[in-house]
């Protein structure tokens, strides 16, 4: 069955996750023992769970079980993340960083990760990791929306069915260039209305609908169960992985245009070794320990995602239901070193066009 995962859930249930990381700012165990037998992961939200029965809640508990390896966990959205190692940049105090594209990419670009390709690495699609070795998608994982089944029991087949007035005030996505979810939105409409000018001039209209900002894509998904929202954004692993405690959102994937098949893209949890890890050799354990065809068999089974490894194919229900899922969609693939490059531009477009 599905589990529950704590990715981009309501921000009350991130208060003690802030706790943690004020208090490993505060006291840099980390950096002040590098031989203590602990790591540190900065990780966007997701597969770790409220109820202890995540993909993070098992693969912690068990690689400390193996390798007497404590794992120091601080969750956050994918910019956030980056923009929190970049100001430690002098101090550093994360050894791995877990966040989605295009920021895993931006880590890179500012110098935040150091070369390291895990064991296991060989069996990942190229396009799903650095070729320079500094980055390895770890869960695969895909851009989707949902809507509240009870209100809206046939999904919108296409993002202009979006603009509907009935989804005024009803209809929300977390912020491009913050959350991972949010700056997929940007990215799919980039891509499905041909670039800035037409994908703007669509997202200032769909402003009319929109809620408003939102920093974290896990606060929309229970609101959308509820029917206080009826149409977000979101990503299949986290809302297939929270069907149970959430049963009335479905996903969904918008076509570009009517007649057009639906469409998405992959966005996988990246992860990375951090330059000048303070506990470099357990971070590289823990790195192949990710990778390891024992964890990545797992994936779907616990997590609800979808392997990283190519040679994993598993067979368990939730493997089945996502394949489900997935049938008949195509999934194109963005051009990230471009949006690497220009996502700010892009970022500054959106606000201009959304007056965000």
């Amino acid at each position: 069955m599905p589990r529950r995962p704590a990715r981009r859930r309501p921000l009350t249930a991130g208060a003690a996750v802030l706790a943690l990381a004020a208090a490993l700012t505060a006291c840099g165990t980390s950096a002040a023992d590098p031989n203590a037998k602990e790591i540190t992961v900065y990780s966007a939200d997701g597969l770790r769970s409220e109820q202890g029965d995540g993909f993070y809640d098992k693969v912690f508990k068990d690689f400390e079980k193996q390798t007497g390896i404590k794992v120091n966990y601080v969750e956050s959205g994918s910019g956030a993340a980056v923009q929190r190692l970049a100001r430690e940049r002098t101090n550093t105090k994360a050894d791995v960083l877990v966040t989605l594209p295009p920021f895993i990419q931006q880590a890179d670009g500012k110098g935040l990760l150091d070369i390291y390709r895990p064991k296991g690495a060989e069996h990942v699609a190229a396009a799903d990791q650095d070729p320079g070795g500094r980055w390895t998608a770890v869960v695969n994982n895909y851009f989707c929306f949902i809507h509240n089944t009870r209100e809206v029991p046939r999904p919108p087949a296409t993002w202009q069915d979006l603009t509907d007035p009935r989804y005024a005030g009803k209809l929300q996505y977390s912020t491009p260039g913050v959350a991972g979810d949010g700056t997929a939105v940007l990215i799919k409409a980039l891509h499905d209305f041909g670039g800035q000018g037409p994908a703007m001039a669509f997202l200032k209209k769909l402003q009319a609908n929109n809620v408003g900002p939102s920093s974290s894509t896990g606060q929309l998904a229970p609101k959308t169960d509820k029917g206080e929202l009826l149409i977000a954004n979101g990503d299949v692993q986290m809302n297939y992985a929270n069907l149970k405690s959430m049963p009335h959102q479905g996903i969904f994937f918008p076509a570009a245009a009517p007649g057009a098949r639906p469409s998405t893209f992959a966005l996988p949890y990246a992860a990375g070794l951090v330059r000048n890890a303070p506990h470099a050799a357990n971070a590289r354990r823990f790195l192949d320990y990710l990778l390891s065809k024992p964890v990545q068999e797992e994936v779907s089974a616990i997590g609800g995602g979808f392997a990283a490894r190519r040679d994993v194919h598993p067979t368990d229900p939730n493997a089945t239901a996502l394949a489900k899922i997935m049938k008949g969609v195509e999934v194109f693939q963005p051009d990230w070193n471009d949006i690497d490059k220009n996502l700010d531009t892009y970022i500054s477009a959106w606000k201009t066009a959304t007056g965000s």
